[in-house]
């Protein structure tokens, strides 16, 4: 049966919204995984995220206190229907990146990351994907806040980026 991921990054609550946007909820409550790329910014926040989740996997982010660090590793990981996965705030410029995390993660299949609220979906030299899923609740200079939703199925990953209305 194939494994459902909600990817989110760069939340910032409640320094930039008070919660998730509330059409988001009912993914989290459905998705076999939720993952958190870091910058949860309150420990409240992280709290009901891990309970409204089936299973949470995440990472601190450079915004994240001593509360949010003492729970959360700087990189996480995870093996998902045969995938080697890791979840990591920062990775640097744009300009190299891909070679960077090829050095970097030598042993994963799939690099979660955040920080730049920008969506990225590549794939490195060596065959590693990255993915940002931007952020749900600061668009900063995009043009619309997001998340990623992907499937795994064995060695099979599918992701799409989900773009959420402009909040007045």
């Amino acid at each position: 049966m194939p494994t459902s991921l909600l990817i989110l990054s760069d939340t910032h609550i409640p320094s930039r919204a008070k919660t998730l946007p509330e059409a988001l909820w009912p993914t989290v409550e459905s998705a076999d995984i939720v993952v958190h790329a870091g910058d949860w910014t309150d420990i409240s926040f992280f709290e009901e995220l891990r309970r409204r989740s089936r299973r949470l996997l995440g990472c601190y982010g450079n915004n994240d206190g001593d509360a949010l660090r003492a729970r959360l590793p700087l990189v996480a990981r995870e093996q998902i229907e045969g995938l080697r996965f890791a979840v990591v705030h920062e990775t640097g410029a744009k300009t190299g990146r891909e070679q960077r995390m090829d050095r970097e993660f030598p042993d994963t299949d799939v690099l979660v990351f955040g920080h730049s609220h920008i969506p990225w979906d590549t794939v490195t030299g060596a065959g590693m994907r990255l993915l940002n899923p931007g952020s749900p609740t600061d668009r900063r200079r995009q043009p619309h806040c997001s998340y990623l939703t992907a499937t795994v199925d064995g060695h099979r990953l599918e992701v799409d980026l989900h773009l959420l209305p402009v909040r007045a």
